[in-house]
């Protein structure tokens, strides 16, 4: 009688309980969305309720170590259509393809495609997006944009690199630094509705970018100006393939210059700068054009290697000494050629020889047979122990992208001939900036600091946010050996093969090297001279480097002489004064006069001046009004020595 209403009552509570599961599975799904997906949906509902459009950042300045900027940034603008609120299309392409020197086609298909936001221009002068702001046509929209600049045009453009449309770093130190020059992109962000137009009465957020630090570089303007300049002059006079000039501070690793003949135009990177591949351009594949570029952009300082020739000298000489298998008196032979391993060996002056010489004879003339008789007591074990100690065997760690480590025998494949060859710079590969670096460590005490040119990072208000560190690295050789390196190198210049860079009042120490490339008897030569001074304490250690020179090719003829030119420019710049001994004393011209201040005097009268009291000048930048000088006015100077004077 009462089976009904039980029926009833347990559907009832079927039900309750059905309902109740689902208020518990639905407030376990709302606790679910908000606790683990609420962020999530949140930025979703925001994305699709307004539009996003990028502020890029300031990218960071390249400094050289005055503060000079190598690589800045410029204000520009961009200018966009958004789809939807573009009302007449034809319109709009029509006149923003008349100010901005766009095809009018090209503009209108952007124009009419169906996408949120189309970019039509970038890097548009602000005078010019102000003008197109002042249209006010609908959906075209002016945003912040940035322009980089090289203001010195190709000056250290394989070091400095430079930035894809992107701003992004290609090449070279934008492309090392990418991540502390780029900074974070900022963000306007404009409520819209589901068609993607602009709410009336909607708000504007607007998310500033972060912009990138500042990198102070080692570079020196001036220095690399004058590197620059001498090494395009040799170049050019010997119509040789390439040039390259470093200098390097031997203390700390810090390179004062970096200097790569031919260059590139940094403002117009992909325009090929080589006449005879500018005439086949068209005909070139995508590959090869690609692969000339390359080519254009490569910095043979570290990218490429090349058999070092006589300079390598260095080195077998400090292995020598260290090893006490020879010392400065030890006697030597040269008959003009050895024979090893059934192997005729010449020296350079063969068919004549230096006949009987002690071993600092040897090197002064660089006497091919010497060394090898160095190497030859030393033994292939020993003497391979001593490259790994300078580490030819590995990069050296600069901080520039794509560099290549030196290529040497195993030391089971050096028989007496490679043993021999290797002790003159042959039978091996470094790269110019290896020889630097082991040169540095000849010099300094024997230690193998790190070539580099980022120093520190800067914020907007020029606080240091960042310095970069560098240790000493490993010691190759003894400071008594290195002494008696300077010694021995010193004598190079002032009574040797080196003698082309002597300069009156400064001591220079070095070595010249006339290297035969591959294959042998081509007739191609590679002359190079590495240098540095004061040779007592050496605040620069340099390495010039000319391939294929036309004509004259003997390393002391051709690049002794471009050295000298350098080191008369950079010691005064370093603050190095001239000492002069007796003989120098009674040279012509060495009478003390005091510099004048020329700053603000145009470079013309400034050089009359200069000319009247016989002092020498250099002059570096592209103005007429001197700006800067060197040495400060006032200061006592010898008379032929030079004065730098900058103008702009």
């Amino acid at each position: 009688m009462h089976r009904p209403s039980l029926v009833l009552k347990k559907k009832s509570i079927f039900l309750l309980c059905v309902v109740e599961l689902a208020l518990v599975a639905l407030i376990g799904r709302v606790f679910y969305l908000q606790a683990f997906k609420g962020e999530e949906l949140q930025e979703k509902a925001y994305a699709q309720q307004t539009r996003d459009r990028l502020i890029k950042p300031d990218r960071g300045g390249i400094l050289d170590r005055n503060g000079v900027g190598l690589a800045v940034t410029e204000s520009v603008s961009s200018v966009s259509v958004i789809h939807a609120q573009a009302k007449d299309a034809e319109a709009t392409a029509k006149a923003l393809s008349g100010m901005l020197a766009l095809d009018y086609q090209e503009t209108l298909d952007k124009i009419t495609k169906r996408v949120a936001l189309m970019r039509i221009k970038t890097q548009v002068p602000k005078e010019l997006a102000d003008k197109i702001r002042a249209l006010e046509l609908p959906g075209v929209v002016v945003d912040e944009d940035i322009k980089r600049v090289y203001p010195y045009g190709s000056l250290a453009s394989q070091v400095i690199g430079f930035v894809g449309r992107d701003n992004q770093g290609i090449v070279g130190l934008e492309a090392k630094y990418e991540q502390y020059l780029k900074g974070e992109s900022g963000r306007i962000l404009t409520e819209t509705d589901v068609a993607g137009r602009e709410l009336r009465g909607g708000r504007q957020y607007r998310v500033p970018p972060a912009d990138g630090y500042d990198l102070v570089t080692s570079l020196d303007v001036n220095l690399q100006s004058y590197a620059e300049q001498a090494i395009e002059k040799i170049v050019k006079e010997k119509d040789a393939a390439r040039g390259v000039i470093i200098l390097m501070d031997p203390r700390n690793g810090e390179i004062y210059a970096m200097a790569n003949k031919p260059d590139f135009d940094l403002n117009d990177p992909f325009k090929i700068q080589s006449p005879a591949v500018q005439e086949v351009w068209d005909s070139l594949t995508e590959k090869q054009q690609s692969d000339a570029l390359n080519q254009q952009w490569r910095n043979f300082a570290i990218n490429d290697t090349y058999e070092p020739g006589s300079t390598f000298k260095t080195f077998t000489s400090a292995a020598g000494i260290s090893e006490n298998v020879i010392n400065l008196n030890t006697p030597f032979v040269c008959s003009g050629s050895v024979t090893v391993g059934g192997r005729t060996i010449k020296c350079w002056r063969h068919p004549r020889s230096h006949g009987a010489q002690t071993f600092i004879q040897g090197v002064q003339n660089s006497c091919n047979p010497v060394f090898m008789g160095v190497a030859e007591k030393l033994g292939a074990q020993k003497f391979y122990d001593y490259l790994l100690r300078f580490k030819f065997n590995e990069k050296t760690g600069v901080d520039l992208p794509g560099e290549a480590s030196g290529i040497l025998y195993k030391p089971e494949k050096i028989g007496p001939v490679e043993l021999a060859t290797m002790s003159f710079g042959q039978s091996l590969t470094i790269t110019p900036l290896q020889l630097v670096r082991g040169a540095a460590a000849t010099v300094n005490g024997g230690y193998l600091v790190t070539p580099h040119l980022g120093m520190k990072l800067l914020d907007a208000d020029g606080n240091i946010v960042q310095t970069f560190r560098y240790d000493n690295g490993e010691q190759a050789i003894s400071k008594e050996v290195s002494d008696t390196m300077r010694y021995v190198l010193e004598t190079v210049v002032s009574a040797g093969t080196g003698n082309k860079t002597y300069i009156p009042g400064f001591r220079v120490g070095g070595k010249t090297a006339t290297s035969q490339k591959l294959p042998r008897g081509s007739g191609k030569y590679i002359s190079s001279f590495m240098a540095f001074a004061p040779a007592d304490d050496p605040v620069v250690v340099a390495l010039v480097l000319i391939d294929e020179p036309k004509g004259a090719y003997y390393g002391g003829q051709v690049a002794g002489p471009v050295m000298k030119d350098v080191l008369e420019n950079a010691l005064p710049y370093l603050g190095v004064k001239p000492v002069y001994n007796e003989e120098e004393a009674k040279l012509p011209g060495t009478l003390p006069v005091e510099v004048p201040d020329l700053r603000g005097t145009e470079k013309i009268e400034a050089s009359k001046v200069l000319r009247d009291i016989k002092l020498t000048f250099d002059l570096s930048g592209d103005g007429n009004t001197v700006i800067d000088q060197f040495p400060i006015p006032g200061e006592l100077i010898n008379q032929g020595e030079k004065v730098i004077l900058r103008v702009e």
